[in-house]
């Protein structure tokens, strides 16, 4: 439950007063819970503060992260209803977009922040997405929302209804890892040139991301973003190669207070069928079959939980 969208039942003058924010108003709460008082949190990078390291920082604190068991007693969004303290990260939605196209909101400001703003995809780059999920699909969006002049997204044979989704968004090519040699095959795709930017999306694969990212892209100059934290070592981590090839590396980590913003109006501005991410719904009796969709081997991209239905 840390990804929150909902409408503000009760608030008290100060905090309306300090937040712009009604009763009744439709809001998205970020999971993290800033101390606002350190250098990134006066930047609006709360991703970045000790105090929502919760796997580091005893003390920290994120909503669906950390047990609601402890003061303040954060509840996550798997309940009808959610206690905000002052330091929470509001966002109004935007008038006209629903509840659950809201939720899609945290995927959205990741592919924002990753590959907008970390990686500084641009007008005419060439960019690998890995990972057909909701987090590569919305990398897709920002990518071709920044003028990306090819789009390619890798995936596996279970990933075919989510990589026709990648194409509807503007993925210029989609590659099934288990039926053909991805590397071979973005060669011929870019006439052996390589491309600017490899986005790491796949949550789980390892360092085969990695590995593929730094032979597939450019010969000098690329962008390389990775996820790691379930990578304790690598052991033939590519450093002679990452260096001779000028390569910039980049962690994925969250997003910040813009990228939430924009990923808002992106998904308000309805430029993209957003429906096809939202695959499945559920009540808030349902939680546990929500739960083990997300996880199960079925075509679900975004499951979201309703507890007013």
């Amino acid at each position: 439950g840390h990804e929150n969208i909902g409408y503000i039942a009760k608030a008290g003058k100060v905090f309306q007063e300090r937040k712009g924010l009604k009763e009744g108003d439709l809001v998205f709460v970020e999971h993290y819970v800033g101390c606002m008082n350190c250098e990134h949190c006066h930047r609006g990078d709360y991703r970045l503060c000790m105090f929502t390291d919760w796997r580091k920082f005893p003390e920290g604190l994120r909503f669906g992260y950390t047990l609601a068991e402890r003061e303040p007693h954060l509840f996550g969004g798997f309940a009808q209803y959610m206690y905000l303290p002052w330091n929470s990260v509001i966002h109004k939605v935007p008038d006209g977009l629903s509840p659950e196209f809201a939720g899609v909101v945290t995927p959205m400001a990741n592919g924002i922040q990753w590959a907008l703003f970390d990686c500084e995809v641009g007008y005419d780059d060439r960019v690998l997405i890995q990972g057909p999920g909701q987090q590569g699909l919305c990398n897709t969006i920002a990518c071709k929302q920044a003028g990306a002049s090819l789009i390619i997204v890798t995936g596996t044979s279970k990933d075919k209804k989510r990589m026709e989704v990648a194409k509807k968004f503007g993925a210029d090519y989609v590659i099934n890892v288990e039926e053909e040699d991805p590397l071979e095959r973005i060669m011929e795709i870019t006439g052996g040139e390589g491309l600017d930017v490899s986005l790491d999306c796949t949550a789980g694969a390892g360092t085969i991301p990695t590995l593929l990212g730094v032979e597939a892209l450019k010969r000098k100059g690329g962008t390389l973003q990775f996820q790691g934290e379930d990578v304790p070592e690598f052991p033939n981590y590519p450093m002679g190669k990452i260096a001779n090839k000028y390569i910039t590396v980049k962690a994925a980590r969250g997003h910040n207070y813009e990228s939430c913003e924009l990923g808002l109006k992106q998904l308000a501005s309805d430029r993209f069928d957003i429906g096809l991410m939202t695959t499945h719904r559920f009540s808030l009796e349902n939680v546990h079959d929500a739960i083990n969709a997300v996880g199960g081997s079925g075509d679900v991209i975004h499951a979201s939980l309703l507890p007013w239905e």
